[in-house]
């Protein structure tokens, strides 16, 4: 297994959704190996519903997660920040300016933006769920780890 990174940030708009799913998942992936945070570049009101439906399906709590902008983080030193909109991408870049942090960008859809039956809607949180995966699996490989 390649070496972890010991913190990674993922940012997204309001941290409602796309990062606070990709937080849950990496830690459920490899627990306390790494720390692992999330933000916005505003903060939102409250976990979107949908997001905490899916996750759920996969027996994760997403319930209790609060919305945090980059400005409420407790700590800015990551080794890795993941920017998973572009406007949290224009943020995270002025956040590692001045750091020796890497910066990823994987541009995820916002799936509040798709319209239908609760259904649809889900299949929408859904495909996220699974692109995040995918991309997590990808990125912080898990030897003989939990299978999600």
């Amino acid at each position: 297994m390649s070496e972890l990174p010991g913190a990674v940030l993922f940012a997204c708009s309001h941290n409602q959704i796309r990062s606070p799913m990709a937080e849950a998942l990496l830690k459920y992936l490899h627990g306390r190996r790494i720390f692992v945070q999330s933000a916005g570049v505003r903060a939102g009101d409250a976990v979107d519903g949908f997001a905490v439906a899916v996750l759920d399906e996969l027996g994760l709590d997403l319930k209790g997660h609060r919305p945090r902008s980059f400005d409420q983080l407790d700590d800015d030193y990551f080794d890795l920040v993941i920017s998973l909109s572009p406007e949290a991408q224009h943020r995270a870049v002025e956040l590692t300016r001045t750091s020796s942090c890497e910066l990823e960008f994987w541009h995820m859809p916002d799936p509040s933006l798709v319209d239908g039956t609760r259904e649809q809607r889900l299949d929408a949180y859904r495909e996220l769920r699974s692109m995040l995966l995918e991309r997590l699996r990808q990125r912080f490989p898990v030897a003989g780890g939990p299978g999600l």
